[in-house]
């Protein structure tokens, strides 16, 4: 009865513009709470360096093993009923996160992230069934410049709300989610939706497909094997970085009161915003000037260089004796991040036949997932034991290899993913 009044809009409205403002809105919400969480998790419930990392490597893993149940969801039953759910485990979960205490945090990572995965993918699948293949570029690329707007305006917001308290920004993107899921329940169409036939449904049995598959072709492509090695690497050292670099700053240096707050919210929201800026800056400005170098068939040594400076960067982060000096290491590691991943994942889908792309993107994904879960933990606890700079040292060494793999790799000159032998035989 339930799933029945789900799957019924009250007043449907059009799906290119409901999918304009749903989006919009999420990105705005999760703006709001990822400006602060982190700083309300250190300041207000005062939170270890490794507690910090044990939050990240519970949602890494909440993901990561409801990815595929709840896609079954957005296949069989209906991507509406998926979409609205996750709006509203993601909305509970940010306004458990609220309560300040370990414990309370913990759980609202198993909610909210069991909630982007009913969300992550669904929205799309529903979008391209219901406007068709040819509008959705067009689409996309709306809705991507939408993200930008949308996730500059949560991180001013977020600033302005913390002048009130840390915890407002979190409370208000809880609750704006909630209502997000209401809103979607009222208008959202869902007049083309055919259920996935079951052998084509992502299940666990298909996960150890794509574990073996990707294997398989790892073992006969050095390029693809390199670049699935790099992945672990860089998940080793993230998770890391991702939570302690702000337990680094206000830990290491006092930031004056801003406007009044008594909180360092307005602080962090300028951190990020800049951040967003100098790496979009650094994007469209290598696209203009250095786009053929970068757009070259085998980019190893460009990506050598990039990951090496972000090694350097996380170092300064580390090391810095001075706010600024720490702040612009951060930023552009953020830069140099925008311009090595788009670069690297084209590099991925070059090397891959089209009928097993998804099959190893798919297991690149997991490998980086693993290497969090896995790299995390211990240098939370090396971070409790000795300092957050170790750690951070720890992790800037996690992260070598990828630039000696990423060296190798830019000397290797393998054959194209359509020759040679040693391409796997077509299925």
């Amino acid at each position: 009865m339930l799933l029945r009044l789900l799957l019924r809009p009250l007043r449907p409205g059009d799906a290119t513009r409901v999918f304009y403002l749903f989006n919009g809105i999420s990105t705005f919400c999760f703006t709001l709470t990822f400006t602060v969480n982190m700083l309300y998790m250190v300041t207000v419930v005062g939170l270890s360096p490794l507690q910090m990392v044990l939050v990240g490597t519970v949602l890494e893993i909440s993901a990561f093993v409801f990815e595929v149940p709840t896609g079954i969801v957005a296949d069989l039953y209906s991507r509406r009923v998926s979409v609205i759910i996750g709006f509203w485990l993601i909305g509970t979960g940010f306004l458990v996160q609220a309560v300040p205490a370990f414990t309370a945090i913990l759980v609202a990572q198993v909610v909210w992230g069991i909630g982007s995965t009913f969300t992550s993918g669904a929205a799309q699948a529903w979008i391209t069934d219901e406007i068709g293949d040819n509008a959705i570029p067009r689409v996309f690329t709306r809705e991507l410049q939408i993200h930008l707007f949308a996730g500059v305006a949560g991180t001013v917001a977020a600033g302005l709300l913390s002048l009130a308290f840390l915890r407002l920004p979190m409370l208000v993107s809880g609750a704006g989610f909630l209502l997000l899921a209401v809103w979607v329940w009222l208008v959202m169409p869902e007049d083309h939706f055919s259920p996935t036939p079951v052998q084509r449904r992502e299940t666990f049995r298909h996960m150890a497909r794509t574990a073996r598959e990707g294997l398989r072709l790892a073992r006969s492509r050095p390029v693809v094997r390199g670049l699935l090695l790099i992945s672990l690497f860089v998940g080793l050292a993230s998770e890391a970085f991702d939570r302690l670099w702000l337990v680094r700053i206000v830990e290491d240096f006092p930031l004056p009161p801003v406007l009044g707050a008594a909180n360092e919210g307005p602080w962090f929201a300028g951190i990020a915003l800049v951040g967003s800026v100098v790496a979009l800056l650094a994007s469209l400005l290598v696209n203009r000037f250095g786009a053929v170098e970068l757009g070259t068939r085998h980019p190893g040594r460009v990506l050598a260089v990039l990951t090496l400076v972000q090694v350097v960067c996380v170092l300064g982060v580390a090391l810095a004796g001075w706010l600024w000096l720490a702040l612009g290491a951060l930023w552009l590691k953020g830069a140099a991040l925008a311009i090595a991943a788009p670069v690297e994942a084209a590099w991925l889908n070059r090397e891959l036949r089209s009928d097993i792309r998804a099959t190893v993107l798919s297991m690149n994904a997991q490998v980086n997932a693993v290497g969090q879960v896995v790299g995390g933990p211990p240098l939370g606890v090396l971070a409790g034991r000795t300092t957050v700079s170790t750690a951070l040292v720890a992790s800037a060494g996690l992260l070598s290899p990828a630039v000696a793999i990423f060296g190798w790799l830019g000397r290797r000159r393998a054959p194209g993913p359509e020759s040679g032998s040693s391409d796997l035989p077509a299925r």
